[in-house]
């Protein structure tokens, strides 16, 4: 007798546990990006942003920009401003660039207020015509020069422009020396520019 099971009836049997079934392959269209590539992009696209911030606030923090005005940046004078020129005139304080302008016999020179010693703040002491540093005694002249004391040189000075009324204009020298006031239409003085005072025997 024959078998009443048929090679149709065979495949429609359903399937063990055991079975498997075949992969699928993939079908992408044309152009089409995974998710790891998708992924992958998001990720350098973070990395970039925060590398391009980072550079930013170091050029922000590396170039300071100082106004007008301002420590760091250039102060305008009115020559009607300054003491009389003469060889013991009394220099006059610029609190805001922290200066000292001493209009002296051969010139102007703007002194920085801090001592070359340690830091300090010194001051001048009209009744002996120079400047003093309350801290360790080191004594300048009203130039600026050394006279005593445990500094190891002269005040450090800044750059100091001057105009003049006929349009000419003349810079203080790479030490910083005096730079003649008469005539002067405006002063500039940057702060920005600090040379060293000259060291001392």
């Amino acid at each position: 007798m024959a078998s009443a099971t048929t090679p149709r009836a065979k495949a429609a049997v359903a399937p063990t546990k055991d079975a498997v079934p075949a992969a699928v392959p993939e079908v992408q269209g044309k152009g089409s990006v995974t998710r790891r590539e998708f992924l992958y992009y998001i990720w350098g696209a973070s990395m970039a942003l925060l590398l391009a911030e980072f550079g930013g606030a170091v050029i922000w923090f590396a170039l300071p920009r100082f106004r007008a005005g301002e420590f760091g940046g250039v102060f305008t004078l009115d020559p009607a401003s300054l003491p009389q020129a003469a060889a013991a005139t009394a220099p006059l304080g610029n609190t805001g660039g922290k200066f000292w302008m001493s209009n002296t016999d051969d010139g102007f020179r703007a002194l920085s207020m801090v001592c070359t010693h340690l830091g300090c703040l010194f001051k001048w002491v009209g009744t002996n015509d120079r400047f003093e540093c309350p801290c360790h005694g080191s004594k300048f002249t009203n130039k600026g020069n050394y006279i005593e004391g445990p500094a190891p040189r002269s005040l450090d000075r800044f750059s100091v422009t001057v105009f003049y009324k006929d349009g000419t204009s003349k810079v203080s020298d790479p030490e910083g020396g005096p730079v003649p006031a008469a005539d002067a239409a405006r002063i500039e003085v940057n702060t920005g520019k600090k040379i060293k005072g000259q060291a001392h025997a």
